[in-house]
Formats: C-alpha cells, structure tokens, sequence
C-alpha cells in the first residue's frame, strides 16, 4: 500500500472500444479490503472503469489538484473525516464532481441525507450487485450532469432577464409630445463578442418650449459594471434635462455622478447632447465623443463641433457652439464601434473616412433605411474578421413639418 498521501490507480476493468475512454473513478475508502471488493465488483460488471484509490480525504483533496475523475465513491468513515463532513469537503473542492457515498449497513440514514444533501445516490457496503454498482455510477454521472445543465439555463435565462432590465435602462423609448415636430431612428447593435449590452446608451426628450434633447454616450469597456454607469448616466441626463439644466450644468452633474458611480477611478465616458430647436437650430456639447454625420437628400458630411474632454478626466467646461439643421436634414448621432471595425482589407479599420464614404453611397435611402444600411453595410466589411468587435448605438432625428 502507498502512503496516504500518495493515491494510487488499482485498477482498470472491463474491456470497452479502443477509442472509448474509460471511466474515471476515485475511491476514498480507508478499508484496503473494501476497497478491494469494489474493484472486483467492477470487474465481475465487465465496466470499462480506472480506478484511482485514495485512503482518505486528504489523500483524495491532493489527487484532485492533479487531476478530474468523472465521478467520486466515497466512505462515509474515514480517518480523517466522517458523515456529510467528508461530503462537503469534497464538494468544496469541486461542487461539479458527481458523488456516490458507501456506507454501512447501520449507517444507511446517512446515505439518504448525503443525497438530500447534494451527494447523487448512495450505496450499502455487503448489498451491491455488480450491476447496481455499474448503473449507480453512470446514473451519478448523467444526474450531475443535468444538474449542472439546469442551472447552467437558468443562470443564461437570468441573464437574459437582467439584460431586458438593462435595456430599458440604457435604450429607452423616446419620450416626446404627441405631434413632436421630429422623426427619430434608434438602432442598437451588441457586438460579437458581448451578447449582452454594453456601455453605449442614448436618450430622447422633449421639454415644454418643443425643444428636442437628444443625447448618446459610450463607457469604456463592455463589463456590468459599465453597463450599469451607462444606464446610471442615461437616467441622470433625462433628469437633469427636465430639472432645467442646460449645457455646461448638465455636464457638471454628469461628471459627478460619473465620479460617484464608476468602479474605478480609470473608467471614463464620451458624450455628445444635442438640443434641437423648433426653428430648427441647435446646441451640441461633445464631451470627448466622436462627431455626427449630416444625411441630406443626396449627400453625406461628417460634422463635428468643437469638443471638450470626456467624462471622468476632471473639466468643467465645454464648447457650446449653436449650429442649424437644414429642412430635409438629419443628424445622425452614433457611437465608435460603427467606424472602428474591420474594413475587411488585412487589419484595415473602416475609420471615420471610410464610414463617411459608405454613407455617401447610401445618400439617396430615406431616414431608417439609411441607418440599417449603414450599419449592415459596416458590419458586411467585418465579416471576414468576424464581425463587430464593439457595440453599435445610432440615432437619427429629423424635423418635419407638424
């Protein structure tokens, strides 16, 4: 016998395909003679089962840093440990390990609470078949595995839940009067890589004088945690919005809530907020975010107004330049991730040029049609890379006539 420290494989049983592998057992059995009755009764059940026998806990803790057997088998009177004692120290270890405890004949109540407990099934020393050892272990095995398959779902539907909640926070409805004197385009596309929402959020308001707010902002990183400040930023914005305040105020608060709200003290976001007049002129504040396109008729142009920092760098002010929308006009705000994907040439990035020479080919597409044209047409060119590495938020408004 090997030490205790020092597990040992005893044994390997039945005589199953070439390309099959067995399966892998770890005995914890202080009693050699036990153990040896387990062996021959996985021999006598022609089971294509290696097994690895571990004297007792500690033994079994050491061999499970080194390796992962497909199901444990496991005395409930060990030196070292007894009862659901032993149980629990060896699912701490590995709470996906399917577990079978072997007890005595008198001990038989510990084997139904070791199931009640979380062990998969339970046997008697003196009162297993050759074939009832063979079924109790595959049976182990399956159960866990549908356990772990259960929870495994319902953790991906709670995702899916708190990911609705999300959006909601971070993509709401726009909120504007019943004849708003505006057409609004909203599109959010999650990247690849991030099933779930990101960092990119926006909004719409539309205060008393007819004024349309609109805003889109961008955390940096795709985590919950940016998530979460995105969606924090967003309903701040339409708070502060409808409490009056305007411009370099506005963005004050926001920095503050940024600085209160972030994880760490390196995250920062970009934003760009547009108020839009009835007359058809307009404020922009761009904190560090990228510039927007001006979709006209037939034409495209970048247009970007002078901008301060992004959010979480410490200003106090922005440049608050007023421009104008011309009739049949729309601005079309967007987030990073539509130019800086591939452009499908080696490691090429489409870039702010490139995005501005698909709009342009696209031009003559009315309001909605154009956004999705636009960001399928993006997401076409980074096929071959995979698609969008980053999130996509777009949103377009333009003023028609009431």
């Amino acid at each position: 016998m090997r030490a205790p420290y020092d597990p040992q494989v005893v044994a390997v049983a039945g005589t199953g395909p070439a390309n099959h592998r067995p399966i892998s057992l770890l005995l914890i059995e202080d009693d050699r003679a036990d153990a040896v009755l387990v062996e021959e009764l996985i021999a006598d059940a022609d089971a294509d089962i290696q097994v690895i026998w571990a004297p007792s806990i500690g033994s079994a803790e050491q061999e499970l840093l080194l390796t992962r057997p497909d199901c444990i088998l496991v005395d409930l009177n060990l030196p070292d440990a007894t009862g659901m004692d032993a149980v629990a120290r060896i699912a701490g270890r590995d709470p996906t390990l399917p577990i079978v405890v072997l007890t005595g004949l008198d001990d038989e109540h510990f084997g139904v609470t070791a199931v009640a407990s979380g062990a998969q099934d339970y046997l008697v020393k003196g009162h297993v078949e050759p074939d009832t050892l063979h079924r109790s272990l595959l049976y182990a095995i399956e159960r866990k595995r549908s356990e772990l398959t259960a929870v495994d779902l319902y953790t991906s539907r709670l995702r899916a839940q708190e990911n609705a909640r999300l959006e909601r926070a971070l993509l709401p409805s726009p909120l504007l009067d019943a004849d708003p004197g505006v057409q609004i385009v909203t599109q959010y596309r999650p990247s690849r890589e991030n099933a779930l929402l990101g960092g990119d959020f926006y909004d719409v308001v539309q205060t008393p004088d007819g004024t349309v707010h609109i805003m889109v902002g961008d955390v940096a990183g795709h985590g919950p945690d940016e998530a979460a400040l995105g969606a924090a930023l967003r309903i701040a914005w339409r708070a502060l919005t409808f409490a009056g305040l305007r411009g370099n105020d506005r963005m004050r608060r926001l920095e503050q809530i940024l600085r209160a709200e972030r994880a760490g003290t390196g995250i920062f976001a970009t934003v760009l907020s547009i108020a839009l007049r009835p007359d058809g002129r307009f404020t922009a504040v761009r904190a560090g975010h990228p510039g927007m396109l001006l979709h006209g008729p037939d034409t495209v142009r970048w247009l970007e107004p002078p901008a301060g920092p992004a959010l979480g760098l410490g200003a106090q002010q922005w440049p608050q330049p007023e421009l104008e929308l011309p009739d049949g006009h729309g601005l079309l705000l967007l987030t990073d991730g539509l130019f800086e994907g591939h452009s499908g040439h080696g490691e090429q990035r489409l870039g702010e040029d490139g995005l501005l020479e698909v709009a342009r080919s696209l031009a003559t597409l009315p309001g909605a049609e154009f956004v999705d044209a636009l960001i399928g047409a993006a997401e076409q060119r980074a096929q071959s890379h995979g698609g969008i590495a980053d999130d996509i938020a777009v949103l377009r408004v333009e003023r028609v006539r009431r």
